[in-house]
């Protein structure tokens, strides 16, 4: 598992208790997508005793975090906010060695970041319950919120930083104790946030950080002490997380996969709307679970769109995420790489045509692909099953009742989007789309950390969605309702 190359890597190690330490598993290594010899962290995976030890922290310093009161949590998490933020660009660069998206698109991840510990600091000074009327006169009924305990938080490689933030601020403002589990392919990026924490003031056992394959956050959700469950990921692996969590009564979240249609209607400006779907395709790579799968354009719009859209696909260009000219990074590994070029390959061999990819030659090394534009039938596998990669089929509708139905024709609801001037167009998307998140003449991708994130179908667990701090104080708490009657004192009775 070693190499001349992991010389220069950075070493990881488990946060633990509070404590920097080695694991007892097998040695493992995360890569430069861009230059796959090149190690950029080298670290031993955390085995049983590792994760026993973290969840025993993180369990004994829970009530002391909950008793530390909401509005010092917040400051503490504005000081994580701040110290981020004059750690970003070092950051970024870290992210788009180790992830290979461009260096615009990490620091504008870091910044995100930033913004959201903000955000969530800030709610710990907004109304933490509610108050109603009663029967009784000398009576007031209030609700107030009691942490679940301790959280398992399992984020994936996509966006290292952005998401594990979305999960770990509201977790800990909320007074819970966390065992984080991050993507395998990103480990050094999730330490750099374990450290901020850690600087910010974050008390030792509070977060607890354990690098590993899925088996270890498999065991880590098995766990009777964990008391939520916050997980971003395919929804095969969250079939599995499901089953051995809901059982047991523990709360769930989960943000699954998407297969994203939008639509183009005839009285848009062609080009206008391909320069904003070009960029929700290929943005980050593809590798959102947001990014636009699907191009349904009806009736003429077809032909006037379909140019524009090969035009700016031709146009793109492919390399390193640190090279300031580079539109599109590599895809995260070899296997993906390889899952993009078989699903291109069987597209074709089902009767589509691919109408243009990036034009320039790929780099000699490296995770690279070209971002492609199919044209075809809502019947292609491709279709119907995610790619996770810069890859678009294009699709047309004869009118919007088509459109519509060909949008939702997939198990996954997490985003869809619609382009036309027509109000009555737009009501009738928003009514009709099977779609969690619906964006009018804007991209797929892209959502406001003030409002609610989540799918429908098999794009999401039926819970409190992500993001937003109405939504994180459902999932990250229990309510409790108490009925407040006062009483004469003892010595005043007759």
């Amino acid at each position: 598992m070693t190499s001349n190359q992991d010389s220069s890597a950075i070493r990881l190690r488990h946060l633990v208790g509070g404590r920097w330490i080695d694991g007892s598993g097998t040695p493992a290594r995360s890569t430069d997508p861009a230059s796959p010899e090149e190690a950029v962290a080298t670290y031993r995976t955390a085995g049983a005793e590792q994760l026993d030890s973290a969840v025993r922290a993180a369990v004994t310093a829970q009530r002391a975090w909950r008793d530390l009161g909401l509005i010092e949590r917040g400051r503490i998490l504005r000081r994580a906010a701040e110290v981020l933020a004059g750690r970003a660009e070092d950051i970024a660069v870290l992210m788009t060695r180790e992830h290979g998206k461009t260096l615009p698109e990490s620091r504008a991840e870091v910044a995100g970041s930033v913004e959201t510990l903000h955000y969530h600091a800030s709610r710990a000074r907004a109304a933490d319950g509610a108050t109603y009327p009663s029967g009784h006169p000398d009576e007031v009924i209030r609700t107030l919120r009691r942490p679940l305990g301790v959280v398992a938080v399992i984020t994936p490689w996509n966006f290292p930083l952005q998401i594990p933030v979305w999960k770990l601020a509201p977790a800990l403002l909320w007074g819970n104790a966390v065992v984080w589990k991050p993507a395998s392919d990103t480990p050094a990026v999730a330490v750099t946030l374990a450290e901020v924490l850690c600087e910010a003031g974050v008390p030792e056992g509070v977060v607890n950080l354990v690098l590993g394959p899925g088996s270890l956050g498999a065991g880590l959700v098995a766990r009777p002490e964990i008391a939520g469950v916050t997980f971003t990921g395919s929804d095969a692996v969250g079939r599995l997380i499901r089953d051995a969590v809901v059982p047991r009564g523990a709360k769930l979240q989960m943000e699954l996969g998407g297969h994203n249609a939008a639509i183009v209607l005839p009285d848009v400006d062609p080009a206008a709307a391909a320069d904003v779907l070009v960029g929700a395709v290929v943005g980050s790579t593809g590798q959102k679970c947001t990014a636009t799968r699907r191009i349904i354009a009806v009736g003429d719009a077809y032909d006037d769109l379909l140019p524009e859209l090969a035009k700016r696909f031709e146009a793109l260009r492919v390399g390193a995420g640190r090279d300031a000219d580079t539109q599109v990074g590599p895809v995260i590994n070899e296997r993906a790489r390889a899952e993009i070029a078989d699903a291109v390959q069987q597209a074709v061999a089902e009767g589509a045509e691919v109408v243009a990819r990036s034009s320039g030659p790929l780099p000699d090394a490296g995770h690279f692909v070209h971002p492609t534009l199919l044209a075809g039938t809502p019947e292609l596998t491709i279709c119907r099953e995610e790619v996770f990669g810069p890859v678009v089929t294009a699709l047309r509708a004869a009118d919007l009742d088509e459109a519509i139905s060909i949008a939702n024709d997939t198990r996954y609801g997490l985003t869809a989007a619609l382009f036309t001037t027509d109000e009555r167009a737009v009501r009738r998307g928003l009514a009709d789309l099977d779609a969690g998140l619906i964006k009018v003449n804007s991209p797929n991708t892209g959502s406001e950390l003030h409002a609610p994130f989540g799918g429908l179908k098999d794009s999401t667990f039926p819970a409190p969605r992500e993001q937003n701090g109405d939504s994180s104080a459902e999932f990250f708490t229990w309510t409790k309702t108490a009925y407040l009657r006062t009483t004469a004192p003892r010595e005043a009775r007759s």
